[in-house]
């Protein structure tokens, strides 16, 4: 009589292999496994992830050799890990320098933010400068990249292009042409043969991303993965692709404006604080040595409820537009609309004008916005929103050579903001002659006129936005 065993050996591979495999409900934000579908993760709490997958009931062991035995640190030498220029200025000065050789980047963005062009102009750019790059798409075809390369200018004799989505025929690519920068658009297309389950489920990502970071480091290859991102801007795929790779890049921008924003969360190699600016072209992405004046640009002076301020991107001050409308409405509860601020910090605002200043608000629609796409969600801004409400409230506008600039307390008072040197010499640089800070700010050499307030009371007072009556 056949044991449990010697029955499985007589059936067909495909039974048998059905036997050994198991159904795991796995959650698409965090990973985290489940025995029967429920509508919210357990793991992460979020609502609609959980995704069937088949996965091995009983993982084999396989032992291992180790590679190299345990050395004292001290014995060690520090091999080449200098950062190797991309080509692309702000790119080069998020990542602080450029590529690591080895070093896996994982660039994130919403559909058609500009990922894909921003890679391609990198690729062109490494190889007019001698390297070997390779471009591996999973999402377009060859023949639709050619066309966003000869829109770009990317076309050039050391730029390899592969339309592959196996991550086994990739690593076979990666050894036959030895590139120094290899490319995957997307890692949510890849799969791997060993698994049973579709491209782009947590168990493909997460075993297609090791796949990739073991090759990056075998052979000092730079590796980017471009990755897709949720409708709540975070990174499709499991939370261990965030983990595994060296650096995580987010590219922003609102698609109705040229504005894009790179960012990193996470960087192995170097500080996370610094941004890149770019600007949309009909050939591409092309980076903002002063984005202050794009931003400006259009300004209209003398105008009601808008106001600067000298807001700060990573170490980069950038001055930006804020206005606001406050309108008469007849609804119970008035609208509160806001873009490119903290709707929850403006709310605070409008409560500390209500209680500390004196203007009623209570049955007034108030609108806030920044001016170009940017989102500026640092305290520094407090004061410009409060003058900007209180502007457009009274109808009277603000000098337009004044820029504020403090964070405000619930008392209503004004308090430092961080660099705020570095913010008014930019200021002075485009022109602004007067600044309204808060009161403890030190002393800096600076040419303008710098006039100290203690609260935002004192400076709607001074700049003779409501008379003392009206401010309460």
């Amino acid at each position: 009589m056949f044991g449990p065993s010697a029955w499985l050996s007589h059936l067909s591979p495909t039974f048998a292999d059905m036997a050994r495999t198991r159904t795991v409900f796995r959650c698409m934000s965090c990973g985290v496994g489940a025995p029967k579908w429920s509508g919210r993760c357990a793991g992460c709490g979020d609502w609609n992830t959980l995704s069937e997958e088949l996965e091995a009931a009983e993982p084999s062991l396989v032992p291992l050799a180790a590679s190299s035995p345990p050395t004292p640190i001290t014995q060690l030498t520090s091999s080449d890990g200098a950062p190797v220029r991309t080509g692309i200025d702000e790119l080069d000065r998020v990542l602080g320098g450029g590529l690591v050789p080895g070093s896996v980047t994982l660039l994130g963005g919403e559909p058609g933010v500009g990922k894909s062009t921003l890679v391609l102009q990198v690729l062109a750019a490494r190889a007019r400068a001698g390297a070997t790059v390779l471009y591996v798409t999973g999402e377009e075809s060859a023949d639709q990249v050619r066309l966003r390369a000869e829109r770009v200018g990317a076309l050039h004799d050391g730029l390899l292009l592969a339309a592959e989505t196996s991550v086994g025929n990739i690593a076979v690519h990666i050894e036959a042409t030895s590139p120094d920068l290899v490319v995957v658009d997307s890692v949510q297309t890849l799969f791997d043969a060993q698994y049973s389950s579709a491209p782009g489920s947590v168990t493909q990502v997460r075993e297609c991303a090791h796949r990739l970071v073991q090759i990056a480091k075998a052979t000092a290859t730079s590796v980017i993965l471009v990755g897709h991102v949720t409708k709540d801007g975070q990174l499709s795929g499991p939370r261990t692709l965030e983990h595994v790779v060296d650096t995580v890049l987010s590219l922003e921008g609102d698609r109705h404006h040229d504005l894009r924003l790179l960012r990193a969360s996470k960087h192995r190699f170097g500080a996370t604080d610094e941004v890149g600016m770019f600007t949309v072209r009909g050939d591409g992405l092309e980076g903002l040595e002063d984005p202050s004046s794009l931003l400006l640009g259009d300004r209209t002076p003398d105008l009601p409820g808008s106001v600067v301020v000298p807001a700060m991107e990573g170490h980069r001050p950038l001055l930006v537009e804020v206005q606001s409308l406050v309108a008469p409405s007849s609804l119970a509860q008035p609208r509160r609309s806001v873009q490119g601020l903290d709707s929850g910090r403006l709310s605070l605002l409008l409560a500390v004008l209500q209680q500390r200043v004196g203007p009623d608000l209570s049955h007034h629609d108030v609108y806030a916005m920044t001016v170009g796409g940017v989102k500026v969600v640092e305290p520094a801004t407090d004061l410009a929103a409060c003058l900007a409400v209180v502007s457009s409230a009274a109808d009277r506008p603000i000098p337009p050579d004044v820029v504020a600039c403090g964070e405000v307390g619930l008392g209503g008072e004004l308090r430092q903001v961080q660099r705020l040197e570095r913010r008014l010499n930019e200021a002075a640089r485009l022109g602004f002659r007067r600044a309204i800070v808060p009161h403890s700010a030190p002393l800096m050499a600076i040419p303008m006129e710098v006039e100290r307030v203690a609260s935002v009371r004192d400076a709607i007072l001074l700049l003779g936005l409501l008379d003392a009556r009206s401010a309460g």
